[in-house]
């Protein structure tokens, strides 16, 4: 213990660490088994490819919608208080998910799922910067980020094996036992915390508005349907002028957003996660509905993605410092875009190695090099005191990216009813929409080459961007 701070060497602080590594890898860990399972429930259930888009997708809408809320009520109320609230919320949605009876109730369990995971994810990583002392806490963050993209590379092919040995439902069942495993180390080793100079109002208004804009643009790109789109652009337009009358108290005050190379970065994001949430939706189903493989090898076949990103990342972040972030985020995102045109090509008779290892591995090393200067980039473009806000915003607006992508591109390029039972229909989907995502990652690409500064860590004086003093001064992806 030193002055209030646990020391990452101690028991106690390897508890807290524990604790909230394993919360978010809860939600790590669904978040990446799920679409292996996609398939398999889907047969089971009977569902067509609009179902399993609202199986992702429901999710990924409460999530975003909520998660900036999620961290103010811990700050407000108590960062364990809240966490322990996710996690035991999460594991009742993951049982609601396993026992669902059709594709509807799933998906409503789904979206119960993703309040859960806007309460406990914020949380674990807020957790490790209060409880940790200040000179521990980057190496606390590094090893929770580390060790949970353990997690996030162990669960597609646990997925894979659980959908192969004792069925998709076991996918949201296996959350139960290490929900349980969280709130008991949680509960007597985890020290409570909250902010005290936390003032104001909530703007729970503001929280609402943003997820039933996102509700009402997904409902209408997955049906189609005009009304839908433009109801819920509407209500995009009430958040986003409820935003700016009500800020400092607002839910994203708009001083964040006084950087252009903020929103810069923010839209590529945007663009460039929009891209990845839906290969990372379809790949896996391609390689089990056309191209033959069983869930398991399907499954396997992510792991070089994370294992590349947690292997190349810290290098990518120290080049980044050094010669500025342009070139590694630009150079990797085109990499990326390179990647997915032979990604294209998976189909009935690919061979595992040369035609899917390979360009899966060549679109996480594009990754490797993008992520960390993108990530670096969000926080040195934002006044310090907004650097929590600004990680929230990124995070953000890199699921609703996702989100919004998996909701439109599929019916755009003819995956709609049962195609999922058809592999021609399907791979035909899945390779205008490979093309698609690369030109967008090819777009985001240019857009960062000539919209970001190749000094924004650092500014021609050595001064960070922010303008906060050089010297020492936190993602919750």
């Amino acid at each position: 213990m030193d002055n209030g701070h646990l020391r990452l060497r101690s028991a106690a602080g390897r508890w807290v660490l524990t604790a909230t590594v394993l919360g978010s890898g809860i939600a790590l860990l669904d978040g990446t088994v799920v679409n292996v399972a996609l398939p398999a429930l889907g047969r089971d259930l009977d569902a067509d490819m609009a179902g399993l888009q609202w199986t992702v997708n429901a999710y990924t809408l409460t999530l975003a919608g909520l998660i900036l809320l999620g961290g103010s009520l811990g700050d407000r109320y108590g960062r364990r208080r809240v966490f322990l609230v996710g996690v035991v919320w999460f594991a009742l949605a993951s049982a609601a998910c396993g026992l669902a009876p059709g594709v509807e109730a799933l998906a409503a369990a789904r979206a119960l799922q993703g309040v859960g995971g806007a309460l406990l994810t914020p949380g674990s990583l807020a957790i490790i910067q209060s409880s940790f002392a200040p000179e521990d806490r980057p190496r606390a963050i590094g090893a929770w980020s580390g060790l949970g993209g353990v997690a996030a590379a162990v669960g597609p092919l646990l997925g894979g094996w659980l959908v192969e040995t004792a069925g998709w439902r076991w996918v949201f069942l296996i959350n139960l036992p290490l929900a349980a495993l969280v709130v008991a180390v949680t509960v007597r080793h985890v020290p409570e915390s909250r902010d005290a100079g936390a003032t104001g109002r909530f703007d729970v208004l503001g929280a609402a508005l943003a997820a039933l804009a996102l509700a009402g643009i997904t409902y209408g790109l997955i049906g189609l349907s005009a009304p839908w789109i433009v109801a819920g652009a509407a209500l995009g337009a009430v958040f986003a002028w409820l935003e700016v009358r009500r800020s400092p108290d607002a839910l994203v005050p708009i001083g964040v957003f006084a950087s252009p190379v903020f929103v810069a970065v923010n839209a590529v994001t945007l663009v460039m996660y929009a891209a990845m949430g839906v290969v990372f939706f379809l790949l896996v189903v391609q390689l089990q509905v056309s191209a033959g493989f069983s869930p398991m090898v399907a499954g396997s076949a992510m792991i070089p993605i994370t294992v590349l990103m947690l292997l190349l990342s810290p290098a990518a972040g120290e080049l980044a410092r050094r010669i500025g972030p342009r070139v590694p985020m630009a150079g990797g995102i085109l990499l990326c875009a390179a990647a997915l045109v032979p990604m294209s090509w998976i189909g009935p008779g690919s061979s595992y190695v040369t035609g899917v290892l390979l360009p899966v591995s060549l679109f996480g090393l594009g990754l490797s090099a993008a992520v960390a200067p993108l990530t670096a980039t969000v926080l040195a473009s934002a006044a310090d005191r907004y650097a929590g806000v600004a990680s929230g915003v990124n995070n953000a607006l890199a699921r609703t990216g996702g989100l919004l992508a998996v909701a439109a591109i599929p019916p755009l390029v003819g995956l709609t009813g049962d195609a999922l039972r058809d592999p021609t229909a399907f791979t035909a989907g899945f390779r205008v929409t490979m093309l698609v995502g690369a030109v967008m990652m090819a777009a985001a690409a240019v857009a960062a080459f000539w919209t970001i500064r190749r000094n924004v860590l650092a500014g021609e004086d050595g001064a960070p961007l922010n303008g906060a003093p050089a010297g020492p001064g936190p993602d919750s992806r």
